[in-house]
């Protein structure tokens, strides 16, 4: 059993830490809402800090899971963030989406403190993370990489290391650009179904057995078939990791035309007030025949 700092309780990152407090660790838990975090410990047992740094103190490893790369460059190097708090030899694994950079320059800084680094953004949404069956690519050294594999399996299904510092955030960039053309493609078939007037559940009887099949289709087509989208992955997050993915095309040379139009396309949604539904709401803007 660790001590371990958990930073950011999100939709994604409270259910993470609650397995791992299920699994006997002990944790200190810290969120910019402190009502949310006391909640938390209410729920789970554990510490609340008033300050990443204060949730460092002392302990194993620290985990992050918060928004974007200045909320992670906060938690972590900011005046009071976890970083000048956290021992040498002691482990940070980041499980935020967000861009390779910040992910490489954090190994640069945490090495210089005698840190170890493991940049290990997740997939598998909500439902993932609840479960504790989330799918985390991971990038960094062997040795940090194996230290945060006894942790995570709390809450994963599946670990990979896929290569060094900010390979984890790279690979989750290509789990995004593939989920963009798949959301997109679901949409218009169910769309071309309705307009031919097909028996839905029998479309996706015959369908979801073969080469059309995704998880995809398995977990949304019947949500989105009664236009349900108030659950998952909101449209704003999938919004700022396709821009990290197109950002990162323009700087290594890869061409992603259709996650630049699915981008758009999501665009859309928001505009029609659909930011903080699941990504499967991309069907909304495809007007019913």
């Amino acid at each position: 059993m660790a001590k371990i700092a958990f930073i950011g309780l999100g939709i994604i990152g409270g259910p993470m830490a609650g397995h791992l407090a299920r699994a006997g660790h002990e944790l200190t838990v810290y969120n910019r809402s402190i009502g949310k975090a006391k909640r938390w410990s209410e729920a789970y047992g554990g510490a609340v800090a008033t300050s990443p740094a204060k949730a460092a103190e002392d302990c194993d490893i620290v985990i992050s899971c918060v928004g974007t790369d200045d909320d992670l460059s906060t938690v972590t190097l900011g005046r009071e963030g976890a970083f000048r708090s956290m021992k040498p030899g002691s482990l940070f694994i980041d499980h935020t989406t967000v861009s390779a950079r910040i992910a490489r320059q954090l190994f640069v800084e945490a090495e210089s403190r005698g840190i170890h680094s493991v940049d290990a953004p997740v997939s598998g949404g909500q439902i993932g993370a609840e479960t504790g069956k989330l799918a985390i690519m991971c990038g960094g050294t062997q040795a940090a990489v194996t230290a945060a594999k006894i942790v995570m399996q709390a809450y994963a299904a599946r670990i990979v290391h896929v290569g060094g510092a900010g390979a984890g955030q790279t690979t989750k960039m290509v789990n995004q650009i593939c989920i963009a053309g798949v959301v997109q493609g679901l949409s218009e078939a169910l769309r071309f179904a309705q307009a031919a007037e097909l028996d839905l559940d029998a479309v996706f009887e015959a369908i979801s057995g073969g080469a059309a099949q995704s998880w995809q289709m398995d977990n949304r087509w019947e949500s989105m078939a009664q236009d349900s989208f108030d659950f998952g992955f909101a449209v704003d997050w999938m919004r700022k990791d396709l821009g990290l993915a197109l950002e990162e095309a323009r700087a290594n040379g890869a061409t992603l035309p259709v996650a630049a139009l699915v981008d758009q396309f999501y665009a859309d949604v928001q505009a029609l007030g659909g930011g903080r539904q699941d990504t499967s709401a991309l069907v909304r803007r495809i007007t019913r025949a």
